[in-house]
């Protein structure tokens, strides 16, 4: 189960809104995440969107935070936690900080952008380096990310087969191009009812974690909100399901389809 939680985190960030200019979500969101690795209900993760300020000016501040439950942590023992600080208006990252415990690997590292210089320093806590980078437009980190396609991506616009790619950087990988294949609409059954879902499928490098380059598969709610609703991953060994469990403060109505 190593690196269960931190890969399935990473994909619950990831939703495409239809409304424009229009938000798809608002300070006091709270989303919550149940993650089944086999027959073991084995983490939660949850997001949290919050207000903060940087340098004066005001930002969302989100946090994610997951950790193992139950049996599961008897095997792995995971406590995650994400948080980023990014522009209200658009969608800018200006800080990402990444607290990680699986299993006794551990990481202590902060990112913060400087836009006016195009620059980036990562500092890794842990390891007491610091890195550099030169930004790219439409620079995002891991959580920002999430939060920035749900305002900028039309529907409308959205082809089957075809990929939205986003810039990213992320302590891991550096700065990389991030891929999400559109699979078309599909019904999921949730624990509030049937959901009218986008599908979609992330690239990820197979061979380390998962078993191929599309072993991923993602459903957000097709409403004004983009919310993850279910996600599934075939690993080089097992397979793990998150569902939505639980939310609070959605900007806009929480569509169920009633039979």
């Amino acid at each position: 189960m190593k690196k269960l939680f931190l890969f399935a985190l990473i994909l619950t960030y990831f939703g495409v809104q239809g409304q424009g200019s229009q938000s798809a979500f608002k300070t006091g969101e709270w989303l919550k995440f149940r993650m089944h690795y086999g027959f073991l209900n084995a983490s939660y993760a949850t997001l949290q969107v919050n207000s903060a300020t940087i340098d004066d000016k005001s930002v969302y501040h989100v946090v994610g935070h997951g950790e193992t439950t139950g049996v599961a942590s008897w095997f792995f023992k995971v406590d995650d936690t994400y948080e980023s600080y990014f522009d209200k208006q658009d969608g800018k990252p200006y800080r990402f900080v990444r607290k990680i415990n699986e299993g006794g690997y551990k990481k202590d590292v902060e990112i913060n952008f400087d836009h006016n210089t195009s620059k980036a320093e990562l500092n890794d806590k842990k390891n007491k380096k610091k890195l550099n980078f030169t930004l790219e437009n439409n620079i995002q980190d891991l959580i920002s990310a999430f939060y920035f396609l749900r305002n900028n991506y039309k529907t409308e616009d959205l082809e089957v087969g075809k990929a939205i790619t986003l810039k990213m950087l992320y302590d891991d990988d550096g700065i990389f191009d991030f891929k999400l294949k559109y699979l078309g609409v599909e019904v999921v059954n949730t624990k509030y009812g049937k959901v009218e879902c986008l599908k979609f499928r992330p690239l990820v490098q197979s061979g380390r974690v998962f078993k191929e380059q599309e072993s991923l598969s993602l459903w957000v709610s097709n409403d004004d909100n983009r919310i993850p609703i279910r996600i599934k991953a075939d690993l080089a060994v097992g397979a793990i399901k998150a569902d939505i469990d639980g939310y609070n403060g959605l900007k806009h109505q929480f569509k169920i389809i009633m039979d």
